[in-house]
């Protein structure tokens, strides 16, 4: 029989979750620079290279979501039953909301938004809402008035510190220009010595 205690205790959740914060933190940024480095094709419409861009986010999650499952029960032996109508349409739903998030990211890009604004926007509004959100499927066992103000304190530090990074994102170094060679001097010929 296992300890439920030592289960608990463990720290492995900690580590996967901030393997997701190391992966989100850096999704924004990358999905901009993929973004920009696709060619347009013979229309001038920006909205096109955002698109091909995410087509191949979607490349990228049937690799990570479909495959790596599918090895991983495989591995384990895991029989291909148990799947129920329920858990398989929240899941879809879970995806999709997923899908939706990633796609509104690259709409906020193409609509001039920088990936450190937009990304700290995200992720200081995430949490507020998956807070609300929790407590509405889950209410509180002594109602909403058992609520703790530094919930709500919590609540507002996360919404405040979101906005304080947006404001306040230092400024990108300004880039680096060539200086101009002088084509005249390298024309012009040079006197001989002595004339």
């Amino acid at each position: 029989m296992t300890n439920a205690n030592s289960d608990q205790s463990s720290m492995t959740w900690l580590a996967f979750a901030f393997l997701t914060v190391v992966s989100w933190g850096v999704y924004g940024v990358l999905l901009h620079k993929g973004q920009t480095l696709m060619k347009s094709d013979a229309t001038t419409d920006p909205s096109i290279l955002r698109y091909k861009a995410f087509l191949f986010v979607g490349v990228a999650y049937f690799l990570v979501a479909i495959l790596a499952p599918l090895i991983l029960l495989m591995a384990k032996g895991a029989a291909f039953s148990g799947y129920t109508k329920d858990g398989i349409v929240w899941s879809i739903i879970a995806g999709v909301a997923g899908a939706i998030g990633a796609f509104g990211v690259l709409l906020a890009f193409g609509a001039k938004g920088q990936p450190g604004v937009v990304m700290s926007i995200v992720f200081a509004g995430a949490p507020v809402v998956n807070a609300f959100y929790s407590l509405y499927q889950h209410p509180p066992a002594g109602g909403w008035g058992s609520i703790k103000p530094q919930f709500y304190i919590g609540i507002l530090l996360a919404a405040l510190g979101g906005c304080l990074v947006t404001f306040y994102k230092p400024a990108p170094a300004a880039p680096v220009k060539a200086k101009p060679t002088s084509v005249a001097s390298a024309s012009t010929p040079q006197p001989r010595p002595g004339h």
